[in-house]
């Protein structure tokens, strides 16, 4: 890794000290996903210096309008982008009446925090001191997990050490999210009900003009000493979200946790009506498995990745950790389950690129995925550009092609070429021979001579 201040390891990307100039940085190299979702680094507790939040669903997007100084012809008409989406992981803190926050606290010491690349989870602790006088312990952990890919799992303590405290945990979601990187600062999402229902909470919210349907979700744990409650919370809501406040009194010494269990259900994979009840069960089966469980099976599911895809360099544990982040992100952007989505240049780290489909996926991943997982992950991404052939042939006649000419779009997420440059959209037609040489080497590569008869070759005779 050639930032200076993440520290050498084999397995985790570390950083050691609290510095405000490098949170939003950090915020990116520390993302964390499963191949359906994917979070930014943020912190979970309120944070009053520069902050970007970000929480994205795979296959979830916006047209948001082109906006240039004159129109050219076959300029594409929006730049579709995967949509910042309701804030799942916030939990507000407050300690003896204080708000935590490490840009206002007095001191912060010992801060850490780990992406552990290995088992599939990104912590961070640090001790701080509130400006009213009370010393505290953080320790968080957040998973994305792989198997039951609708669900993040957040276990958050804080330990008094110099005096009694009054902790309030107040989880939260939120509805009323927008995207920094907005061509006319339009509205994304319409929040259609905010709901609670036995200590659940759920924002049912469609994107706009996609009209993608997304359940936002959330219950909670909480514990002292390890020893479970039950807590009854003050709730509050409006049209675009909710909260649950749970107080809980510790002395000196003692620890007060929280476990949040939440994250989204999605009409790609839902009848939209039944987005709330797919949450409900989302939510049953991961509370009842617990955190522990689920970090165990998220150990598990990321210990079967590494098996097949891991390269081991000796001698060098800067470059051994930097194969092994570029290998972690493919893995948690993409985990070839499902043939409507594809690899976002810049992974769940942030808008940039709008994580929409380039032809990076045919050049450079497609091989690594048929060197590191069975053919058919390989083959799904062929398939996902076969599925847009029409859209390809579509896009050759705005440029006076006939016949079932394709040209395949510099970037899309549905087909249709939604790059912002003209220029880069017409003149970096490599992207063709990109898709060609990938369906040759997947058959070459793996052996299967059946893709080419019953799609590739469609596919070609339009390239051609």
């Amino acid at each position: 890794m050639n930032q200076e201040y993440i520290k050498s390891h084999p397995w985790s990307i570390v950083e050691e000290g609290f510095d405000k100039e490098l949170v939003k940085s950090s915020e990116s190299l520390f993302s964390i996903g499963n191949g359906a979702m994917g979070q930014r680094a943020n912190f979970e507790e309120d944070y009053s210096g520069p902050t970007f939040q970000g929480s994205y669903i795979a296959g979830v997007y916006y047209p948001d309008k082109t906006r240039v100084g004159w129109w050219k012809n076959g300029y594409p008409e929006y730049f579709a982008k995967v949509l910042n989406a309701p804030n799942w992981i916030g939990i507000k803190v407050e300690v003896n009446g204080e708000s935590l926050d490490l840009n206002k606290a007095s001191k912060v010491a010992n801060f850490r925090r780990e992406l552990n690349m290995k088992e599939g989870f990104y912590s961070r602790s640090f001790d701080v001191t509130l400006q009213n006088g009370t010393e505290l312990r953080v320790e968080s952990t957040r998973v994305l997990h792989l198997d039951e890919d609708e669900l993040g799992i957040i276990n958050y303590s804080v330990k008094a050490l110099n005096k009694s405290a009054k902790i309030k945990f107040t989880p939260y979601l939120d509805g009323g999210i927008t995207n920094e990187d907005s061509n006319w600062d339009d509205k994304f999402w319409d929040v259609k009900s905010v709901t609670n229902e036995g200590g659940q909470a759920f924002i049912r919210s469609n994107t706009m003009k996609t009209n993608f349907g997304v359940c936002t979700y959330m219950q909670s744990k909480l514990f002292k000493n390890n020893k479970e409650l039950s807590l009854n919370p003050n709730i509050n809501s409006n049209d675009k979200s909710i909260e649950f406040a749970y107080e809980i009194a510790i002395d000196e010494g003692e620890t007060a946790t929280i476990q949040k269990y939440a994250g989204y259900t999605v009409s790609l994979n839902h009848a939209e009506d039944q987005l709330i009840k797919a949450a409900k069960r989302v939510l049953s089966r991961g509370v009842s498995l617990g955190y522990e469980t689920l970090k165990k099976t998220q150990a598990t599911a990321w210990e079967e990745i590494w098996k097949m895809a891991d390269i081991v360099i000796d001698g060098d544990v800067e470059a051994q950790q930097g194969i092994r982040f570029n290998i972690f992100q493919l893995n948690q952007t993409y985990l070839g389950k499902d043939t409507r989505l594809n690899i976002g240049p810049k992974g769940f780290t942030g808008e940039k690129y709008g994580g929409s489909t380039y032809w990076d996926t045919e050049a450079y991943c497609i091989p690594f995925y048929m060197a590191t997982k069975d053919q058919q992950v390989a083959r799904n991404l062929l398939t996902y550009r076969h599925n847009h052939l029409q859209k390809a042939i579509e896009n050759a006649e705005k440029l006076g092609f006939s016949n079932g000419a394709a040209l395949y779009p510099m970037v899309t997420m549905n087909g249709e070429e939604c790059h912002n440059e003209w220029e880069i959209t017409f003149e970096e037609i490599h992207r063709n021979g990109a898709i060609a040489f990938a369906i040759y080497n997947y058959e070459r590569f793996t052996g299967d001579s059946t893709y080419i008869p019953e799609k590739g070759l469609e596919v070609l005779i339009g390239i051609a």
